[in-house]
């Protein structure tokens, strides 16, 4: 697209026009609103991100931008900066860029919406015109609902998420749910393509991400906070696209037979 900027240039033209600090996920939604970018690649927050923490580290004093707390960015420094604006050395390369034990999730997922085979489509964006993730090969945690009840928590280990729901449609639960959510292991790379499980996790990771799982998908009302959250993406659900070929043919069959 010809009109399309950079990455950097859209990223220095919202930070620059911004009346403040901004998240760098507000940042991304409003690259995308305004037209800047139409080519997203699948994860496109985190691109944003990575963006400008390694322009902070590498061009320091020279960097346009700076960071001013977790996840926020403002453009240089003026009187209405905050009053301490983090420095390249402070910045933590792995700060928000992906949760180190869950990776990416989804929630509330229509069941109706998967083209159900022993090897199904789990397709989910992480913005809208972002670039398709296929989740299906995904490894951690779901829940399955029936409306807003969660009737059963699973996890694939052995086999993955697509398998683990497609038995589901099978097995004693197959009449009983028309929902799911998930929290995924597997880290996204900016490709669309899922890497590999890594090998240790210590406990002061594991036991803050299971409870931010619970509280997100479980959502208990004396819980004043979501624990410490999830910095992950979420990626919304993309309907398969072999359900709507299957729509057009029952239509044309239909009308075929009211024609005879």
């Amino acid at each position: 697209m010809p009109n399309e900027l950079t990455w950097r240039k859209a990223i220095e033209k919202v930070l620059r026009e911004a009346s403040g600090a901004m998240h760098y996920k507000d940042l991304t939604d409003k690259i995308i609103e305004d037209g800047l970018r139409v080519s997203l690649g699948a994860t496109p927050t985190r691109t944003v991100n990575a963006h400008l923490t390694t322009a902070i580290k590498n061009e320091g004093e020279n960097c346009p931008f700076q960071k001013a707390g977790k996840g926020l960015f403002i453009w240089k420094v003026s009187e209405s900066s905050p009053t301490h604006v983090i420095s390249a050395e402070e910045i933590d390369e792995e700060d928000e860029v992906q949760h180190p034990v869950v990776t990416s999730f989804g929630m509330f997922w229509r069941r109706d919406a998967v083209e159900w085979t022993s090897n199904p489509k789990l397709l989910g964006m992480e913005q809208i015109g972002a670039d398709a993730v296929d989740f299906s090969n995904q490894i951690g945690i779901y829940l399955l609902y029936d409306g807003r009840e969660v009737i059963y928590v699973g996890r694939t280990t052995d086999r993955p998420l697509g398998k683990r729901l497609y038995e589901h449609t099978m097995k004693r639960l197959s009449t009983r749910w028309d929902r799911f959510s998930w929290f995924g292991m597997l880290p996204v790379s900016e490709s669309g393509v899922l890497g590999e499980f890594p090998s240790t996790f210590p406990a002061e990771k594991i036991i803050p991400a299971m409870e931010a799982i619970l509280i997100e998908a479980l959502e208990p009302c004396q819980n004043r906070k979501r624990g410490d959250g999830l910095p992950v993406a979420e990626y919304f659900q993309k309907e398969d696209s072999e359900i709507q070929k299957k729509k057009a043919r029952q239509m044309f069959e239909a009308a075929l037979n009211n024609k005879l």
